[in-house]
């Protein structure tokens, strides 16, 4: 057994990472320290001024354990990494993963090209960025291949030069075909140069030019050219405009400012690249309550730089910070060029701050109340939920459902919910294998059986990284007694104890209630946990019905006919000109079937059998 006050004896006076355990052995701190054996015991020491939020996080810990490192920055680079695969509850995390896109210029080949890119690479080519919107990001690559001609081909250039006729966009004189050497290395790398130019915010020669363009088009009376120069002139104004000068030094910066209630807080960020805002953007952070402003930044700030590909030069911060020194060196060694940390006092620098910090508090005043309802249809219905079905700890959720045509191409679908949330990448499409015919049980029974059998087999050869680890504690069938029956079969057989629930639908196919412990449960119909069943029994039926259109439209001259044993093409061809459609057949009899040409009794029983 782990005996806390034994165990913080033996902690080593070094740097490293500590992880902090609850009952369940689930991590619930990560944090770090220039000295475990003095960091880790001032949570157990009654005289320590601890924040509630670390109070209440003590009470909870069973155990916990420590990585010795060689250094404070290399505890730093491991406490980022470990909060981010593990997300503990007691840290204040970023909740907003996001990822900003870059214009690339690939002005290390021949014929270079002007694309949207999501990573920045040491390759030879040329970022400007990142920006905040990636419709701004192609809005913008759009116009610049307009404006200066620039090929959007993926050819390799020379290599590939008059193999394949040139695209559309030479003909409708967009670009000027480098693929068939109809311009010089050279002119066209003039283009990429003021293309650079352009993207580096020098616009009134592009301005200028234009208007000239529009001025002579429509002196000339060529109007539809004219109107052509005044669309591109409005698209250039309109980029010129967004990107304003904030900062004659022409760096790249971030400026950082937080605002906070009792609850949450919202770090907002604007991102200065060569002296010009290109763009900002709102994260929020939970778990924030008795953190200061400079606590908060210092957890944005490893949180968000781990993972953004771009560091800029500098970070102007709203509060001081404790491990300014600490973080600056992370940075540079990441950047690769020294990083700054500045929090500003006068002029115009601090008044961008405190506009950031205007913007914070806006953000966080206005979506409290969006978050609110927010947290009301998936948190809220989720508790509505449990408290309906007498159970507790209900997170993960998953629904099955089954899609076929009269048997043919018959699909399951299991979709996944957490904390009331549709997870997405955790779907599961099955395509049925061992069933005959039109048959929704034995086809849940298949599906069940593959996906908790592959989970236990993963859990087994301890792949955490495997598709099917995560259990659910709750099942969700669409359907009532039966398939509710079909699960609870299969969990029984695996030797599972999860909870399983029926999603019932009255005669118009709403959904009524639950059927959960031999009886059927109704829901109040405007409450958020029903609206939250309803989603979710919708979203397994919208993904088992999509993949089986998937499979059918692949399969289009597969008749279901094909499958019946003993029906060649001129028994197909009887059926289906006697017969306007399937129901007719399924529901024709088998002396019925017997009358139609080249049918006989033994094809008319195989026929009925296939239906039936």
């Amino acid at each position: 057994m782990f005996q806390i006050e034994e165990e913080l004896k033996k902690l080593p006076a070094k740097p490293g990472v500590y992880l902090m355990h609850d009952e369940k052995d689930e991590i619930i701190y990560v944090g770090k320290a220039i000295s475990l054996k003095n960091r880790v015991r001032q949570y157990f020491q009654a005289s320590r001024n601890k924040s509630p939020k670390i109070e209440q996080m003590v009470t909870h810990i069973q155990r916990f354990e420590y990585i010795v490192t060689d250094s404070e920055l290399e505890a730093l680079v491991l406490e980022c990494n470990l909060i981010k695969e593990h997300r503990p509850k007691y840290n204040t995390m970023l909740t907003d993963d996001k990822t900003y896109p870059f214009i690339k210029v690939t002005i290390g080949e021949a014929y270079p090209r002007i694309m949207l890119a999501r990573t920045m690479q040491k390759d030879k080519a040329k970022y400007f960025g990142p920006y905040t919107s990636a419709g701004a990001v192609k809005d913008t690559i759009e116009l610049i291949r307009k404006l200066y001609c620039i090929r959007s081909c993926n050819r390799n250039l020379p290599r590939d030069m008059g193999k394949e006729r040139p695209c559309l966009n030479y003909h409708i004189k967009q670009c000027k075909a480098p693929c068939q050497g109809y311009i010089s290395e050279e002119e066209y790398r003039n283009a990429i140069e003021e293309a650079v130019r352009f993207l580096s915010g020098h616009y009134e020669d592009v301005l200028h030019d234009l208007e000239r363009r529009m001025t002579e088009a429509s002196e000339n009376m060529e109007f539809e050219k004219a109107i052509e120069y005044r669309e591109l002139l409005n698209s250039v104004r309109q980029i010129a405009q967004k990107q304003k000068i904030t900062d004659v030094s022409g760096e790249d910066r971030d400026i950082l400012a937080v605002a906070k209630d009792a609850e949450d807080a919202v770090v907002q960020v604007f991102f200065i690249r060569g002296g010009r805002l290109i763009g900002r953007d709102h994260f929020f952070l939970r778990n924030t309550s008795g953190d200061s402003k400079g606590r908060i930044l210092e957890s944005f700030i490893k949180q968000f730089y781990a993972g953004t590909p771009y560091i800029p030069s500098e970070l102007m911060l709203q509060e001081e910070i404790e491990e300014k020194e600490l973080l600056e060196q992370w940075l540079s060694k990441k950047k690769e060029h020294r990083v700054r940390i500045k929090v500003p006092k006068k002029g115009e620098k601090e008044k961008l701050v405190e506009l950031a910090g205007t913007n914070a508090a806006l953000v966080l005043n206005t979506d409290k109340e969006r978050l609110k309802r927010e947290e009301g249809r998936t948190i809220g219905a989720v508790k509505e939920i449990e408290k309906l079905l007498g159970l507790s700890g209900l997170v993960r959720m998953e629904a099955f459902d089954i899609s076929n045509t009269s048997g043919f191409a018959s699909v399951g679908s299991m979709v996944v919910y957490e904390k009331g949330k549709p997870k997405r990448s955790d779907y599961r499409k099955f395509k049925i294998q061992s069933v005959q015919g039109p048959d929704d049980y034995a086809s849940m029974e298949e599906v069940l059986t593959r996906r908790f059998s592959h989970g236990l087999e993963e859990l087994k050869n301890n792949d955490e990284s495997g598709s099917f680890t995560s259990f659910p504690n709750l099942i969700l069938m669409d359907g009532g007694k039966g398939q509710v029956n079909v699960a609870l079969e299969v969990l029984q057989k695996l030797d599972l104890s999860i909870p399983v629930c029926g999603m019932v639908k009255d005669d118009s196919h709403r959904t009524r209630g639950l059927y959960y412990n031999n009886r059927e449960i109704p829901i109040d119909r405007k409450s958020e946990g029903f609206k939250l069943i309803t989603r979710i029994q919708d979203e397994a039926h919208r993904f088992a019905i999509e993949f089986h259109r998937k499979l059918r439209g692949k399969s289009q001259v597969h008749s279901v006919l094909d499958e019946i044993e003993g029906i060649g093409p001129a028994r197909r061809k009887a059926l289906m000109k006697h017969y306007a459609n399937l129901d007719e057949i399924r529901n024709a009899s088998v002396e019925e079937l017997k009358k139609l040409p080249s049918m006989n009794e033994k094809s008319a029983n195989e026929v009925y059998s296939f239906f039936h």
